[in-house]
């Protein structure tokens, strides 16, 4: 069952906006979603957050700044999702924009390394001969790996977001706006963000140092916010108004056709238009083909499409990229309806909290899986797979989790940690997403611990879904016009897309591909196509529906779509 909830617009809010120039739709959005003043809505780079607030990063400026003088060989450690090629992608190309001749990556292989810069993976990048190591979406909770780093003559600067552990890592620099001691308003930043502010403040050291002038005017860095854009949207951080700026000013430069090569070839793998690009198409077209690299082969394949300037050798990766994805679609699909079966046997509605594994499970989808899981169920889920295909001795297991709004996923892992030191090998993530090791025969011991510790912190009714809305829309508003200015604008996580609710009485439905039903919905004096995806169950004849406006292209023509997130009798 699943609850409608009305957000809230305070009417007097609503009103200043649309008197500071919004239109009278957007402002009564943006007041529901918080904002009081149309000076929240910065779209100019002007407007961003100063690097000089995050800690660590004018020590990270200087050091960076050195090795480029000293010539030094810089390596950067990525991770293996959207985010950690994106913030890669972007080490490497503002590094080299800024003077480094001599900068190379490592990307761990999620099986072999496992996650973050272990000692295993410093093992491999001292075969690179490096002599600064950069962590970019990882290395906060690296404390082993640092230190081999180091003891092997490295000098280590650690950009990550993550939250840290207890303790931190000792490497010379440490740039994280979530460590402690950082005033930095923006807590959200992704990974690339982190990157990125880390360039800002380097290209400032640079300029103190003499190193720019009129006659060498310093590389505009704002090339790189497509990539930014990518990355944050893909790692599905907070719309913080400083995040939202990024993205509007990465989606901006895609729309002008301004992009690197690889994000343009992505596009068109994707079948999707740059022109008309949308947050929507960084988290569900582009982002899940660069993941797809991570999940099933080697991330550089994406990182490798995202920092070469040679369109066709871009493009040729991306098809390979796409290629993945396909796969990738087919594995989840039978692991999650395997993981359907096994919980529809279990009655997963009566227990508060869900976890699965399966032996023979691919690790690097098991966190798609959880997700969908965790959609469908409302339950915070975690998917557990083999850490490695010869661990058929009851070895170590790795599990990827997801979350619901009410409960803060590392946060109850970290307390099962505390309360249970022997059971949780390690563990990372955020609120919304976790990652973590057990022993397979500890599996059924967890699985217990943590339904017990989910009962314990977050209350029955949260456990029911809930889809909050933005009421009724005006009839005269749905409207192909109106849902182009919402696509104008930037919706995300903590920033949700406009959802509206009514009450239509149901003229057609049919099926398309056995799985999406295509319906003709009426209202008193408007007819208007609807689609929803993936069900196929029977619509009664006057529903209650939360849908939001979409475009549809058919044969060069648009018109508009309802998009229904969810139905119920009316």
């Amino acid at each position: 069952m699943t609850r409608l909830i009305q957000r809230q617009a305070d009417s007097r809010t609503a009103r200043q906006l649309q008197d500071a120039g919004l239109h009278p739709l957007l402002a009564r959005l943006y007041a529901a979603r918080g904002i009081h003043s149309a000076s929240e809505l910065k779209t100019e780079l002007a407007g961003l957050l100063p690097p000089e607030g995050l800690k660590g990063v004018a020590d990270a400026a200087r050091l960076l700044a050195d090795a480029i003088e000293a010539q030094a060989r810089m390596v950067i450690v990525a991770d293996y999702d959207c985010d950690g090629a994106t913030a890669c992608a972007v080490g490497i190309r503002a590094l080299r924009l800024l003077g480094a001749r001599d900068v190379h990556y490592f990307v761990p292989d999620r099986v072999v390394h496992g996650y973050g810069l272990s000692p295993s993976v410093v093992a491999d990048v001292a075969r690179l001969e490096a002599d600064i190591l950069i962590t970019v979406d990882n290395g906060i909770a690296s404390v082993d790996g640092v230190a081999a780093a180091q003891a092997l003559g490295m000098t280590v600067l650690v950009t990550d977001h993550h939250l840290p552990g207890d303790t931190l890592p000792g490497a010379e620099v440490i740039v994280n706006p979530n460590q402690p001691g950082c005033t930095f308003e923006s807590k959200n930043l992704a990974g690339v963000g982190v990157m990125f502010y880390t360039a800002l403040a380097l290209r400032a050291e640079l300029r103190t140092r003499g190193i720019y002038n009129e006659a060498n005017p310093a590389p505009n860095l704002a090339s790189l916010l497509d990539l930014v854009a990518l990355g944050t949207v893909a790692d599905v951080v907070k719309l913080d108004p400083n995040n939202r700026l990024l993205v509007r000013q990465g989606i901006a430069r895609m729309r002008s056709d301004r992009m690197c090569a690889g994000i343009r070839a992505l596009f068109a793998v994707a079948g999707r238009n740059p022109a008309r690009a949308t947050p929507f198409d960084m988290g569900f077209a582009l982002g899940p083909r660069l993941n797809a690299a991570g999940r099933l082969s080697d991330m550089s394949l994406g990182i490798e499409c995202l920092i070469t300037d040679d369109y066709a050798r871009a493009f040729t990766i991306a098809q390979e990229l796409q290629n993945l994805n396909v796969e990738r679609r087919e594995i989840e699909a039978e692991m999650r309806d395997a993981a359907l079966a096994t919980l529809d046997a279990t009655r997963i509605d009566e227990g508060p909290a869900i976890a699965l594994f399966e032996p023979e499970w691919h690790q690097g989808v098991i966190g798609i899986v959880a997700g969908r899981i965790k959609d469908q169920a409302h339950r915070p889920t975690i998917a557990f797979a083999r850490a490695s295909e010869r661990d058929d001795d009851g070895g170590e297991i790795k599990g990827s989790g997801r979350s619901i709004p009410a409960l803060h996923l590392r946060d109850a892992l970290d307390l099962i940690t505390k309360r249970h030191p022997d059971l949780i090998l390690k563990f990372g993530g955020h609120a919304m997403a976790a990652g973590l090791t057990i022993r397979e025969r500890d599996f059924a011991r967890f699985r217990q611990i943590f339904a017990d510790t989910v009962a314990e912190l977050v209350p029955p009714n949260e456990l029911q879904r809930t889809l909050e809305t933005d009421g009724a829309l005006e009839t005269g508003y749905m409207s192909l016009e109106t849902a182009r200015l919402l696509d104008d604008e930037i919706w995300g996580q903590g920033f949700a897309a406009p959802l509206f609710e009514d009450v239509f009485e149901v003229r057609r439905q049919r099926l398309m591909k056995d799985r999406h039903l295509k319906l003709e919905l009426a209202k008193p004096g408007a007819v208007f196509e609807a689609v929803r995806f993936n069900c196929a169950e029977n619509v009664p004849a006057r529903i209650r529906a939360a849908y939001r406006l979409s475009s549809n292209e058919w044969q060069g023509v648009q018109s508009l779509q309802l998009m229904l997130e969810y139905f119920e009798p009316a």
